[in-house]
């Protein structure tokens, strides 16, 4: 499935005619083994912690396909940036951008830019608002910090993020985010002479997590982001950039499954049923975090019927600790395998040793071929660090 995403992105971008980059979102899942893959397939990669930088060079990623992102980069992490000869930093605020001009050191930096759009998504996830942590707010300024970039001599600006959220099934909110970023590219370029070779669009397309989840195709999603692009820079008179994306979830969401092995079965008459299993908010906090929905099965009765209405439960000590609240499934037993679908984004990536519970295994499957990408985490493991 990822390989599939990985060609579904190269053709759409292809058939535009535009010069792009690809970059995956390695906050959706990331491992030594997974930047390999991404390495092998032409992609770069977007990293927003010392620690994915970390792992990515571990595996041997080249530093110059590198994006290093985050609203809070710690002195540490700009210090292994530079030390890695990162090829690209992603400026979120004036405190960073003063920082890192303060460096001297040669960088290639874009301004990440909050254009107070809506993405109609969840708000732990809407990230182009006005009211957001992230970036610099297109209405307070922003054009003397491009001419602060632009002035300091270390510092080359190659161009504008911007990224408005996760989980979007709509193209308008794309659309808009493209035309308030070209239209300020061209009011710089007025003011300047400037205009930003390359225009880091992030990610945010969504996909199919339930029978009501209605995503856009790759291909729709990438036709209309391009002729949006030239529409916008036709009527701005700027140069048609260079475009980037973010896609994480959309590479990696259906690819992946979580198996849970299912132990208490409990009957409340007239209330409900509960199927316990040896997992939950540890290895997926999403259902409980953002109510998340999810669908499922069970693997080793996939084709029974007499169905009926369940709510798979977490194994840890918090009531709300439920992965799906109501599923039909057939007579479910102890041992049993619940098969939890589209957990491959953020589901590993935030997991958490919550009760001292280890993480799971993960395991990659490419025709017929397992290989562990990560190995599940025993008891000597939690307590490694311990003093």
């Amino acid at each position: 499935t990822v390989l599939k995403k990985f060609e579904e992105y190269k053709k759409a971008f292809n058939k535009t005619g535009l010069d792009y980059e690809l970059i995956y979102a390695g906050k959706a899942f990331l491992c030594k083994g997974f930047c390999r893959l991404l390495k092998q397939n032409g992609f770069s990669l977007d990293v927003s912690s010392g620690g994915e930088l970390y792992t990515a060079l571990k595996a041997g990623f080249s530093p110059s396909k590198l994006f290093m992102h985050g609203n809070n980069k710690t002195d540490d992490e700009i210090a292994l940036a530079l030390k890695s000869k990162i090829g690209n930093i992603v400026v979120d605020n004036p405190h960073e951008l003063a920082k890192l001009a303060k460096t001297g050191k040669k960088i290639n930096i874009f301004l990440r830019l909050t254009p107070g759009v809506s993405a109609y998504t969840h708000k732990y996830i809407e990230t182009g608002t006005e009211d957001s942590k992230f970036g610099f707010s297109m209405n307070k300024g922003v054009v003397d910090y491009v001419l602060q970039a632009l002035e300091a001599g270390n510092l080359n600006l190659k161009g504008f993020h911007v990224h408005i959220g996760s989980q979007i099934f709509s193209s308008k909110s794309f659309s808009r985010a493209i035309e308030k970023l070209v239209r300020f590219s061209g009011q710089v370029y007025k003011k300047t002479g400037w205009s930003p070779a390359e225009l880091n669009l992030g990610g945010g397309l969504g996909i199919k997590y339930s029978a009501k989840d209605k995503p856009l195709a790759i291909e729709e999603y990438v036709k209309n982001l391009a002729a949006e692009l030239k529409k916008q820079s036709r009527l701005h008179k700027i140069k048609i950039p260079k475009v980037l994306v973010e896609p994480g979830r959309s590479i990696i969401g259906n690819a992946g499954v979580t198996l849970y092995t299912v132990g208490t079965v409990k009957t409340i008459p007239g209330v409900r049923t509960y199927v316990s299993v040896d997992g939950g908010m540890s290895d997926n906090i999403r259902p409980v975090l953002y109510g998340a929905k999810y669908e499922g099965l069970l693997a080793n009765k996939a084709d029974k019927k007499n169905r009926r209405k369940v709510t798979i439960a977490g194994k840890h000590c918090e009531s709300g600790d439920v992965l799906i609240k109501d599923i039909a499934l057939p007579g479910v037993e102890e041992s049993d395998i619940f098969c939890m679908a589209a957990t491959g984004a953020y589901g590993y990536a935030m997991a958490s040793n919550y009760n001292r519970q280890p993480r799971p295994a993960v395991v990659m499957v490419n025709k017929g071929r397992a290989q562990i990408l990560i190995r599940r985490e025993t008891y000597n493991d939690i307590v490694r660090l311990d003093q």
